[in-house]
């Protein structure tokens, strides 16, 4: 453990890439990073559970609204707390506000970008904001980037995954 950082019998204080929680005395890891993925469908109101470890992730984060956006690259939206538009908009601050590449960035970054939150059950709307977007229609796969998730139609991510999954193979066939 990092100095600075203690475990007390019954408190829980860890924070860095993995938390720390004690219950009946025993320490378990607390991941708070966004891994994996799942497929969830879409219920008769247009809401989709967002899958339980991606709400302990939330949970551990203390993230109460997600600020989402079109991904710059995939045809996926992109979700995670508020400090994740602070990271885009110090880059944007750290240019020539008048430069075609701060109003770019800001076009994507705030032109394309809503804040959502789940509801109590944990579920997210899924509106045309998302749907026009990624082409999703009953069903999300819901996928970790680390420090925030995605939304996906699943044949997209299916494919997407499998695409780079075989040029990763080929480039270590290529280096050896």
């Amino acid at each position: 453990m990092s100095p600075g950082c203690g475990v007390l019998r019954v408190l829980m204080v860890r924070v860095g890439c993995w938390g720390w929680r004690v219950h009946r005395e025993r320490l378990y890891r607390v991941m708070n990073r966004f891994l994996s993925h799942a497929t969830n469908r879409i219920d008769s109101k247009g809401r989709v559970s967002v899958p339980s470890m991606f709400r302990s992730v939330l949970a551990v984060l203390d993230i109460r609204e997600l600020y989402c956006f079109q991904d710059f690259v995939f045809p996926a939206i992109s979700a995670g707390g508020p400090e994740l538009l602070d990271r885009f908009e110090r880059q944007i601050s750290g240019e020539d506000p008048f430069s075609p590449q701060a109003n770019q960035m800001s076009l994507l970054v705030h032109g394309g970008g809503v804040f959502m939150k789940l509801d109590q059950e944990g579920r997210l709307m899924v509106t045309d904001f998302i749907r026009d977007f990624t082409g999703i229609d009953t069903e999300v796969t819901f996928v970790g980037r680390a420090d925030h998730f995605q939304l996906w139609a699943p044949h997209v991510f299916a494919e997407m995954q499998a695409a780079a999954r075989e040029e990763h193979r080929l480039r270590g066939l290529r280096s050896g």
